[in-house]
């Protein structure tokens, strides 16, 4: 199918008309430069009546999240939500409310998720969440913990000591409590799925801890067509995805093109949180191995898999939080050498020491970061890593280095909203308080670069993956960022969100 864009203004101020001829553009003549358009010289011919008149709105191209745990991201709206929970006792009150107004079925574990308890002045105990036979399960924030009543643990035949769970543990349980029935999962990540589109969103790196690849190749398999997903593997369907012969890059079949084979995953530390990101220096108030964080696996364990990954053509993406779980990360790749598919990457990178920043260029190694946790984080940062905040969340440092971002959201941990994100990583601020750091904010224009997915442009020959908004992006204050109001969005030369023509 042939499309015509009209009156597209691009962000360097130049109008012009765009032409799609099935999944990519065709041509971009400048209407403000005298050339002819392709409305003028007749090069849709029978086509014009599927021509939309952009009135000089902005036209980009289309908005990736380098880092969603989709699944995760579609259930969230089915559960209690916990953010903003001050105190145990604050979280355990609101449970007992929703319960009140919300009586749960026999059998059904009531999930709620959200809590951040680094800074409350209690502490969760099991005894706060007894309601009597109700089980309830609570996942927290950064999904790196979960805390569980009695009732809950009897029911999922788990020991009374699992009340409170951290890193693998929490998260097999928050797999087990996640299962539903496929076409459940579906439909409600298809709906997720659209409001994504009507913020610009064209494509994700999908690192749901179970079954990425299987979940999207049935929902493609089914017609979807409103993303692009980069799925990736983590150990636990390493055997089924080598068996099925599919490595990162790889376009899967029956999906016309838009899944491909993602990254890697591998953790290195756990999270800022839940006090497991491993640093270099230990916790206030923590005692004992672990006051430092936790190392998930030793460097030559980490290295193992990496490697095993490798040699099946899956590039790893390392999970590296703290100081010290960043240089493991970078180490490990220093071991791996050069590789595919653009070379790996860290994910969250979040505290850096100063002499391993120069070497994410050097080992070709891309940061893939989410700047609203900072915004979340900040007073948890300025309390647990407090004199290092200066290299914390350093995205200018990063890019001074030659660094290359990929900006995303860990969604369900912050939203999946890329101009959350983009507000976030330029303005370092959020609900009118002063810029935590500016001099790590990034400008609108790097913000953009790292949110296209590595598309530079838009120009003949590459995808028809784009963006309209109603205002200029790099004119915008940081409250219009966070709301841009987008007109339009296409992938693979279809529209997902209106401008239907």
């Amino acid at each position: 199918m042939t499309r015509l864009l009209r009156n597209a203004r691009l962000l360097d101020g130049s109008v012009v008309d765009v032409l799609i001829d099935g999944d990519r553009v065709s041509r971009v003549d400048r209407r403000d430069a005298g050339a002819s358009s392709p409305a003028e010289s007749g090069a849709v011919g029978t086509f014009t009546d599927r021509a939309v008149d952009l009135e000089g709105r902005w036209l980009q191209p289309g908005l990736w999240d380098s880092h969603v745990h989709f699944g995760q991201w579609a259930l969230l709206s089915r559960r209690l939500d916990l953010s903003g929970a001050r105190s145990a006792a604050e979280t355990a009150a609101r449970v007992r409310e929703h319960l009140g107004e919300h009586p749960p079925d026999d059998g059904v574990v009531v999930i709620g998720q959200g809590f951040r308890d680094g800074l409350w002045p209690d502490v969760p105990t099991p005894e706060l969440l007894e309601f009597g036979d109700i089980p309830v399960a609570l996942v927290s924030g950064d999904v790196h913990c979960m805390w569980t009543n009695a009732a809950a643990l009897r029911m999922l035949d788990l020991p009374p000591e699992s009340w409170l769970l951290r890193e693998q543990e929490a998260f097999d349980l928050n797999v087990r409590l996640s299962a539903v029935p496929d076409e459940q999962l579906d439909r409600w990540a298809l709906e997720a799925a659209a409001v994504a589109a009507s913020r610009g969103l064209v494509g994700i790196v999908d690192l749901e801890m179970h079954g990425a690849i299987a979940g999207w190749r049935r929902r493609f398999g089914g017609g979807f067509r409103g993303l692009r997903v980069r799925a990736g593997v983590y150990p636990g369907d390493l055997d089924a995805v080598v068996a099925a012969s599919i490595r990162t890059g790889d376009v899967i079949d029956g999906t016309a093109g838009l899944l491909v084979g993602g990254p890697f995953k591998l953790f290195a530390d756990g999270s800022l949180n839940t006090r497991t990101a491993w640093c270099d220096h230990d916790y206030p108030g923590l005692s004992g191995p672990d006051a430092a964080g936790l190392a998930i696996h030793s460097a030559d364990e980490l290295l193992r898999l990496a490697r095993a990954a490798v040699a099946h053509g899956l590039v790893p993406t390392i999970h590296a939080i703290g100081d010290r779980a960043t240089t493991l990360a970078l180490d490990t790749f220093a071991a791996l050498g050069p590789l595919p598919e653009g070379g790996g990457s860290i994910e969250h990178a979040q505290l850096i020491v100063a002499t391993d920043l120069p070497r994410f260029a050097a080992l070709g190694v891309r940061a893939s970061v989410q700047p609203e946790q900072a915004m979340d984080d900040r007073d948890v940062t300025d309390h647990f890593w407090a004199g290092r905040t200066d290299r914390a969340f350093a995205y200018r440092s990063l890019l001074e280095a030659g660094a290359e971002l990929a900006l995303g959201s860990d969604a369900p941990v912050a939203p999946l909203d890329p101009w959350i994100t983009i507000a976030a990583a330029v303005t370092r601020s959020r609900d009118g308080r002063e810029p935590w750091h500016p001099e790590q904010s990034i400008g609108i224009e790097d913000a953009l670069a790292a949110s296209w997915g590595g598309v530079g442009a838009i120009e003949a020959g590459g995808r028809a993956d784009l963006v309209v908004t109603d205002i200029d992006p790099l004119t915008a204050s940081g409250d219009q960022l966070r709301g841009m109001p987008v007109f339009a969005t296409m992938v693979a030369g279809e529209w997902t969100y209106p401008a239907q023509s």
